[in-house]
Order: structure tokens, then C-alpha cells, then sequence
């Protein structure tokens, strides 16, 4: 079995991770976090979304975050999630080099989601991406719920394609396959990965799993089986779904690194660094994170 030398690994504990949380994470806080982050070697990081405050109220200090981060150092790619025209236009006044993109494969969970149905959300694709173009911004899409969805149920590759193809139509060529809800076994996510870089070469395929069921490392190794090098993560396992109750954050960045690095696969990431991040949101949010190498207090036994 052939394993990759080297897999990418996106943060999104600032952004999925954060937008869940009730208790408000000051700007200052973010912001140290995000330094902290980029310390430890992350190179792609999604650090906040632009939405309505109403609708996330957690990350209505977009703008404060990434004007008050300051130089960001070559190599580091920040982020940020757009919903419509007029987020693409505040992210543009910011200068953020990427957007990234979300439709659900689920019309249910796309309704609840944005209040738009799916055709709605790919329609409204094609005026962000000419936009971000325009802006010298790049762009990527998300499929959510790609792997099952808990009000529709079942979710086929048809659905998942009908995402994938009005992606590519709005000119978007790395996609992330997401399992909201944690629904996703391993066997699936080989089948579907398998599937889709055969029927759609021209993408770049990423993978963001949420450890609901506890499958996700399961499910990254079979994702990495496929094909896949890009993975996003979770610091402390910090996350959920906002219209998805129950739903649990992403694979904790620190378990991802450890199992990778244990497996002789390099991320360029410090281990002991995430882990310094995990405490500082523990310490923020006054509870324990999910995520298990942080707590077991042990050193990094492998070098990125």
C-alpha cells in the first residue's frame, strides 16, 4: 500500500470550530490564536466567515481579525467563508487571499443552513466567483453533508455531483467533501472519493470529517487510501453544526498530526504547538476539549 510523504493540513478551528460556541471569544483572543497557530506551522488556516452577525454572532469581528493580524509570513494562506455577494465584498476590503464556498449536497440541510435551496446557493456561485476573481481572491468550494445528511437521510453521489459539477461551472477546482454530521463509515468515504477523482480529474479533493461517531481518523485514513492529501482539522476538537443539534466538531488537529506523524507522513505542523493552542482555548472557554493528545501531556515522538 502506497501512503503519501507529505499531507496538508487546514485548519478550521477558528472558523467551523468557533461559530458553534455561545460563550463570545474575544478579538484579542482570535487573534493570539491564529499567531499561535501560524507559530506551530500551519500553512492554510480558515480564520473567520463572512456572514450576518445575526447569523453568527461569534464571527461578526471578520474585519477586526484579519486587519489586526498583521504581516502574515510567505507561504501561509488565510481564508475566510462567504455566503453571498455582499460577504464576498467585505471579504475584497479586507485583502484575504481565499474564499471558500459552502452548498450542502442536502437540499434540507442547505435550507437550514442559508435559507436558500441548493440551486439557489450554486446560482448565487456564479456572482461570487467573478467577483473574487476580480479582486485577485481565490476560490474554493465545500460539498456539505457529502456523506449523509440527518433530516434527508441518505445521500448519493448524484446529489453530491449536482454540487461538484455547479462548481465547476462557477470556475471553482478544489472542492472539500465534508461529513457535517459525522454519518460518513470508511467504506463510503472510499467509494465516493474514488468515484468522483475518477469522474472529475480536473479537482483538487480535500476532506473535512466531524467526529460525531467517532470515525473520523477512520475515515481520514481511508480518504488518504483514495488519494486524498488535504485534510482539515480542529484545534482541541472545537466545533459543531449550527443547524445540525448534537453535532460534533471536526478530527482534532492534534490526534490527525499525531497518527500521521506516527505513520511517517509529514505535515510541517509542531505538535506540541497545537497543543499549546488547545490549552489556550480550554483556558478561554473554561472546559476540556475533546481532543486526546493534548491531554495526555506527551511530547511529540515524531519530527513533521
Amino acid at each position: 500500500m502506497q501512503w503519501p510523504d507529505y499531507v496538508k493540513i487546514r485548519e478550521v478551528g477558528l472558523r467551523d470550530g468557533l461559530q458553534s460556541e455561545d460563550r463570545f471569544v474575544s478579538s484579542e483572543v482570535k487573534i493570539k490564536l491564529l499567531r499561535a497557530l501560524i507559530r506551530a506551522g500551519v500553512s492554510a488556516i480558515e480564520a473567520t466567515s463572512f456572514v450576518h452577525p445575526r447569523a453568527i454572532p461569534q464571527l461578526s469581528d471578520a474585519e477586526v481579525i484579519l486587519d489586526g493580524i498583521g504581516d502574515i509570513p510567505n507561504g501561509v494562506v488565510l481564508s475566510a467563508l462567504v455566503g453571498n455577494v455582499m460577504g464576498m465584498q467585505r471579504a475584497l476590503n479586507t485583502g484575504v487571499r481565499e474564499v471558500m464556498v459552502v452548498v450542502s449536497a442536502s437540499e434540507a440541510h442547505n435550507r437550514a443552513n442559508v435559507k436558500m435551496s441548493v440551486s439557489q446557493s450554486l446560482q448565487a456561485l456564479k456572482e461570487i466567483s467573478p467577483l473574487a476573481s476580480g479582486g485577485g481572491t481565490g476560490v474554493r468550494g465545500a460539498v456539505a453533508t457529502a456523506f449523509g445528511c440527518p433530516d434527508q437521510g441518505k445521500i448519493d453521489r448524484g446529489q453530491v455531483s449536482v454540487v461538484v459539477e455547479g462548481m465547476l461551472e462557477a470556475g471553482i477546482k478544489e472542492i472539500t467533501l465534508a461529513d457535517t454530521a459525522g454519518l460518513g463509515h470508511p467504506r463510503q468515504v472510499y467509494t465516493l472519493v474514488k468515484e468522483l477523482a475518477a469522474g472529475y480529474p480536473e479537482v483538487t479533493w480535500a476532506l473535512h470529517f466531524h467526529d460525531t461517531r467517532g470515525l473520523g481518523l477512520a475515515n481520514i485514513i481511508t480518504g488518504i487510501q483514495a488519494g486524498v492529501t488535504i485534510l482539515e482539522s480542529s484545534v482541541g476538537g472545537i466545533g459543531g453544526c449550527p443547524a445540525i443539534p448534537g453535532a460534533t466538531g471536526n478530527v482534532p488537529t492534534e490526534d490527525l498530526i499525531f497518527m500521521l506523524h506516527s505513520m511517517g507522513i509529514k505535515t510541517s505542523i509542531d505538535l506540541e504547538g497545537i497543543a499549546r493552542c488547545t490549552r489556550l482555548l480550554e483556558e478561554t472557554l473554561g472546559r476540556s476539549l475533546p481532543a486526546r493528545v493534548s491531554h495526555l501531556g506527551c511530547k511529540a515522538s515524531y519530527t513533521s
